[in-house]
């Protein structure tokens, strides 16, 4: 090989004949292949001034004329000069080689001609004796030593040149032995000494540097990259090594991002996939390169995870920025929750490797999906509010219950039975869009945004039960204390039949539809659930405790419109449009100065309670189909709530117990009547509480007890409890316009023919006690 390089040496001279016909004289010794460049340093040493100058004019000459030579080729043939400038390159390495070893041959010499070399090998005393004589197999080991120390540095060279690491390490492995041997045997002067060490040094820096500058390009990957990171490592710099092995890592992603543009897609779900695919694989092979050249050294475990961690973070302010921030200003929730499943995905994929990045990007996901969710939320409430500003509040099917086939095939089992019962049209939305919510907010369960999205739900559901509360005549003066409610305008429900459908519409959703959207987010296997409706009941039980809950809170809201209808509807019953009151002790104190007018009846404003009880049971059996128990509890309440009005009413009870007439024989009567009227007709309805039993007893005693105050015994002006049966009986038939019985049996077309009649002997024996 060396003679090739020599033959091309000699090619580059001739070239430059026509130049300079003295320089080719002059260079006529180098291109001899017997030339000698020792002994032609020893017979040139002592050139003169004007020689040295004269050469130096050769050279500078002989550059110009190479360096015109050189651009009429490129002119003439590019390829060619591609070529040449590689040619070019070796034989610079190859007079760099020669340039050190006349420059080291120069040292020699002249380290010969002061006598420093000699006096390193033998010490003499004064007296001419040698302290330390050597035999010649010693003088031939020191000679071999003198040529390694000459030869050692130019290997060094040549070996960087030609990149060849492995070899250059091993020659540096090489001279550091003979330097640490030279130390403990002391056999080469200290002055060469030093100089070897630093030859060693500067050619160890040097190769340093290479594989730095060979690590830092951009085309060096793979297994080019590693041998490059291992070698430094090996050279003793493995901080800088691992430094430059991640930087490589991230440069090469950064690099294949530039082709990534986020506009050329309104698919943040793509720009997303195509980000996290170059960022964390990048993340992962470097975290394989780290792994097999530097093991699980602490440090470098440390900076490989603090460097991923700073990819990770970068990669998420890319995603919010590019993808998330219009999602989630626009509340596009299922879009956000897709770029951050999408992102997850690929970083939970580095846990195999022992970096478990997630949590960093959940904390920098956060507020974004949060802001999605909040204006998710706050759409259902203000599309809500916009329907029930026109809602006509007639219970009817959702427009697509007949076209079943048209729904999307995700829909559920369950979800179609729900489809199925009647609301309002702005219950329907309401409802529809909840679903959604749902459906997008099930993959942000490992965000732990599920207790997050079932409050920010109660509180929209709270806002629409605010409106349906706002929807009842009479209202309007408690408007002030609804929160949310704002100036949103909402349509009356002026008759009962649309009154009694604010309350279907509530109880439904609170009931059925929103807990079943919202197992969505329970721990427990939902394909079960969707596939047998039946099982609900089951899987109630079985529901998270903070569903559980979130249920209740619900029903709670839900009570307030109930507590609102009954109140309304107590009010109306009692008082009439004037303020004035149905419901006073003269009707009961006064029936004594009239006895042969008395038609034994209950009061007007029972029998009134009757029908209107009546009637919203029969309204109820048509919308609360298959939830027959909250018609039950809706009759049972305004029933207690009118009940409990007459039991408060402290003008009432001050005229019957102080007043200046006392409360006669058949006052008493009627006001037993009345309480006995109540406790009937609740029975055979199948809506008597424990409570509205223990209001009556109580009224029925205090009662009794103002009676007993005039010194007469209640129990003898009082009938038997057949009287009182036959009596509460024939007004029930009368006010339902229903047949009395035939031979002992009732029309079984009666509502209250299903139902046996319930004892109320209690109440007397209740008071008597």
């Amino acid at each position: 090989m060396a003679t090739g390089k020599t033959s091309r040496s000699r090619a580059a001279v001739a070239s430059v004949k026509e130049n300079g016909p003295k320089l080719e004289e002059g260079l006529n010794p180098f291109k001899s292949e017997k030339f000698d460049a020792e002994s032609y340093v020893q017979s040139n040493c002592a050139l003169n001034d004007k020689e040295i100058k004269q050469l130096c004019s050769y050279l500078v000459d002989l550059k110009k004329a190479s360096a015109e030579e050189m651009r009429r080729s490129v002119y003439a043939n590019y390829a060619a000069f591609i070529r040449t400038s590689k040619e070019i390159s070796d034989l610079e390495g190859e007079l760099s080689s020669i340039r050190n070893l006349l420059s080291t041959q120069a040292a020699l010499i002249h380290g010969l001609a002061e006598g420093v070399h000699i006096d390193s090998l033998s010490l003499s005393n004064s007296d001419g004796f040698s302290v330390n004589p050597t035999s010649d197999s010693e003088d031939k080991e020191i000679s071999d030593l003198d040529k390694w120390l000459v030869e050692f540095p130019d290997l060094l060279d040549v070996l960087l040149a030609e990149r060849r690491v492995e070899e250059a390490l091993a020659a540096l492995d090489e001279g550091e032995r003979v330097v640490s041997e030279a130390k403990g045997m002391k056999s080469i002067n200290s002055s060469l000494l030093l100089s070897l060490q630093n030859s060693i040094a500067e050619r160890r820096q040097k190769l340093a540097d290479q594989l730095a500058e060979a690590a830092c390009q951009p085309s060096t990957r793979g297994a080019e990259l590693r041998a490059s990171v291992s070698a430094l490592k090996i050279l003793g710099d493995g901080p800088h090594a691992h430094s430059l092995l991640l930087n490589a890592h991230q440069q090469r992603y950064q690099y294949n991002m530039q082709s990534l543009r986020p506009s050329s897609t309104s698919y943040g779900g793509a720009y997303t996939a195509a980000l996290a695919q170059l960022v964390f694989s990048a993340v992962a092979q470097a975290a394989s390169d780290s792994l097999a050249i530097f093991g699980e050294e602490p440090a470098y475990t440390s900076e490989l995870v603090m460097w991923a961690t700073k990819q990770t973070e970068a990669f998420a302010l890319l995603v919010k920025r590019h993808a998330l921030a219009s999602s989630a200003a626009a509340g596009g929730l299922r879009a956000a929750a897709e770029c951050v499943q999408i992102a997850l995905g690929h970083c939970s994929l580095l846990e195999a490797r022992g970096l478990a990045l997630c949590p960093v990007l959940l904390k920098l996901f956060r507020p974004s999906v949060e802001q999605a969710l909040d204006a998710n939320l706050k759409r259902i409430q203000e599309s809500t509010a916009a329907l029930a500003a026109a809602d006509d509040w007639v219970l009817t099917y959702p427009p697509t219950a007949n076209r079943q086939t048209s729904r999307p095939s995700s829909i559920s089992i369950s979800n179609t039975t729900a489809f199925q019962h009647k609301l309002t049209s702005s219950a329907h939305r309401f409802n529809l869009m909840v679903q959604d919510f749902f459906e997008d907010v099930g993959p942000l369960l490992s965000m732990q945004l599920g207790g997050q999205a079932l409050e920010g739900l109660f509180q929209v559901f709270n806002s629409y039960i605010n409106m349906l509360i706002k929807a009842l005549p009479g209202s309007m003066e408690e408007e002030a204390n609804f929160e949310d409610s704002g100036n949103k305008i909402v349509r009356l429900a002026e008759t009962e039949d649309q009154q009694i459908a604010l309350l279907a519409n509530a109880s439904l959703l609170a009931d059925e539809l929103l807990p079943r959207a919202a197992m969505k987010l329970a721990p427990i296997n939902q394909t079960a659930y969707k596939d047998d409706y039946r099982r609900r009941t089951s899987e109630r039980q079985n529901r998270h405790p903070e569903q559980r809950e979130w249920r209740r809170r619900l029903v709670g809201s839900v009570d307030r419109l109930k507590d609102t209808f009954c109140r309304q509807h107590a009010l109306d019953l009692i008082f009439t449009e004037e303020g004035d009151s149905h419901l006073t002790a003269d009707m009961y104190i006064n029936m004594d100065g009239n006895p042969d007018e008395i038609e034994w009846l209950p009061s007007s404003i029972f029998q009134e309670l009757f029908v209107k009880l009546n009637r919203m049971a029969n309204i109820a059996a048509d919308m609360f189909v298959g939830r027959e128990r909250f018609a039950t509890l809706l009759l049972m309440r305004l029933t207690e709530t009118v009940m409990l009005w007459l039991s408060e009413d402290q003008s009432f009870w001050d005229d019957i117990e102080e007043g200046p007439r006392p409360l006669g024989p058949l006052g008493l009567r009627q006001f037993y009547l009345d309480m006995k009227f109540v406790v009937c007709f609740a029975s055979h309805g199948r809506y008597l509480s424990r409570n509205l039993q223990r209001i009556v007893n109580e009224i029925i005693t205090k009662a009794m007890a103002a009676f007993s105050s005039t010194g007469m015994d209640p129990y003898r002006e009082l009938p038997d409890d057949e009287w009182f049966n036959d009596m509460c009986q024939d007004a029930m038939e009368r006010l339902s316009g229903k047949p009395k019985e035939i031979n002992g049996e009732r029309d079984l077309n009666s509502p209250t023919a299903s139902v046996s009649a319930q004892s109320i002997s209690s109440v007397r024996s209740h008071s008597s006690s």
